[in-house]
């Protein structure tokens, strides 16, 4: 049987990407927000931040880990499945992922330690500017990681020569026109992840009557904090989409179904695309609102997939959908953060138990967004590696067989099944487990605390329990 290298080299790249995409947008609202606690604790002084903090840091620590081990894969496949992409592209991507390692990788492991065991050992304000630094490690990692995948997409600063990417401006190739759109989108979606889990997490204690103190307080800023992420989510997918119109026109025609460039074009909300036919069976559409959004004009032209050749166009389908269960998903956590941001001020929130359900119910979704998210980009950058540069079929490695990659591709789901499962299980415990409660300082009424009454001085009710004892 004849195996295809590079369809199941883009399957093992997909399924780590995918798999690894996960770990990171949580990790990184989670340090934010484990910094925010802590900074909290060191103006307040009160145990319930601490007793959050405590918590959080259990729950990073797993998925830290679990996000390092499957990150180191993808560089590997580089290597090993994409060597003809790796020799072409290393003036320009080396460089930057050393950059990662240098200046974020580097003042993540520091501090790491320092947070996870450092408590009790470091003075306060040491400990906070761990937490902060964990924090800072994370977003400057994901701008580094960011900044080289935008360049797939919106390649600057380059010139192709003999097959290979020279560098002509640092500054121009890595601010690519993508890079503030991505990295914005993305920071916002890693705090919408990060809070939605929090929030669910602490939703679920407060339906099942754990835990009160710490779930209410940590509710109460989560549902703060996604009632002003969430919409503002919006505005910048909303730019986003047309940077990627401006220089992706293509992926946008898959994301929105257009199979003609016309002026006037409508937003299909629903349809079943057939590259076959090039049309949309079943559409259902708006007219002319679609040419509003992206060109803010009713008459304005939108390009369709009828602008390139069929083997120049992402796969239409999967685009398609995965953009509407993105913005879908993205509308729902708009509704739900608006909604207990009202019933926090109307005083009900904690007192709501089937919005308190939802938002438990709510915690994987954002991982599917992202998902999604993460689908539409990728897939409807197809079929170029470097858009518009370097096609993925010139990409991979020329000496890779297809059993070599389907072994590969088997033992990674192995691998990736074991750790998955028992990172799982072991975030499953601890989160039944709950923070740790907040001990009762009992206090007389002048405030100072009460001494222990000695025989001498009890009453004497109490020297008739000791003589019945």
């Amino acid at each position: 049987m004849e195996l295809d290298p590079l369809l199941l080299s883009r399957i093992q790249f997909a399924f780590v990407v995918s798999f690894h995409a996960i770990f990171p947008v949580f990790t990184i609202g989670l340090a934010s927000w484990i910094a925010l606690l802590e900074f909290l604790h060191y103006r307040t002084g009160s145990p319930v931040y601490e007793k959050l903090s405590k918590f959080w840091i259990r729950v990073f620590a797993v998925v830290f880990g679990m996000g390092v081990v499957s990150g180191i894969v993808m560089a590997f496949q580089f290597g090993t499945n994409w060597s003809a992409f790796s020799l072409s592209a290393a003036n320009f991507l080396g460089p930057v992922l050393s950059y990662e390692v240098v200046t974020a990788f580097f003042l993540e492991a520091t501090f790491l330690g320092v947070l996870l065991f450092g408590r009790d050992k470091v003075p306060r304000g040491a400990h906070l500017f761990a937490a902060c630094m964990v924090a800072l490690g994370t977003m400057i990692s994901s701008f580094w990681i960011l900044a080289a995948n935008s360049w797939f997409h919106t390649p600057a600063g380059v010139e192709l020569v003999d097959g290979t990417f020279h560098v002509t401006s640092w500054l121009q190739a890595i601010f690519n026109p993508s890079l503030p759109y991505r990295f914005a989108h993305m920071a916002l979606a890693s705090f919408i992840t990060g809070g939605i889990v929090v929030a669910g997490v602490s939703a679920w204690y407060l339906v099942s009557g754990r835990n009160p103190e710490t779930s209410k307080k940590a509710l109460k800023i989560t549902v703060i904090m996604l009632a002003i992420a969430t919409p503002l989510q919006m505005v910048m997918g909303d730019l986003h989409g047309l940077n990627t119109f401006e220089h992706q026109p293509v992926k946008v025609a898959a994301m929105e179904g257009h199979w003609e460039t016309k002026s006037g074009a409508p937003l299909v909300l629903f349809g079943i695309p057939d590259e076959a036919q090039e049309t949309n069976h079943y559409e259902v559409a708006i007219p002319k609102l679609g040419s509003l959004i992206l060109t803010h004009s009713l008459d304005g032209e939108v390009t369709g997939l009828d602008s390139v050749p069929a083997e120049d166009r992402p796969p239409v389908a999967i685009v398609f959908w995965s953009f509407r269960v993105m913005v879908g998903l993205g509308v729902l956590f708009i509704a739900v953060s608006l909604t207990a941001a009202v019933q926090l001020f109307r005083g009900r929130l904690f007192d709501s138990r089937r919005l308190l359900r939802l938002m438990s119910w709510m915690i994987p979704l954002p991982f599917i967004a992202v998902l999604a998210g993460w689908f539409v980009t990728e897939i409807g950058r197809q079929p170029w590696m470097v858009y518009g540069m370097l096609r993925i079929s010139d990409a991979v490695t020329p000496s890779l067989s297809g059993w070599m990659a389907l072994t590969t591709l088997i033992g990674y789901v192995a691998v990736y099944a074991v750790v998955f499962g028992a990172g799982l299980y072991y975030l499953r415990r601890v989160v039944i487990g709950g923070p740790d409660p907040i001990e009762e300082k009992a206090a007389s009424p002048v405030g100072r605390p009460k001494r222990p009454l000695s025989a001498a001085h009890a009453p004497e009710d109490h020297d008739v329990r000791l003589a019945g004892a």
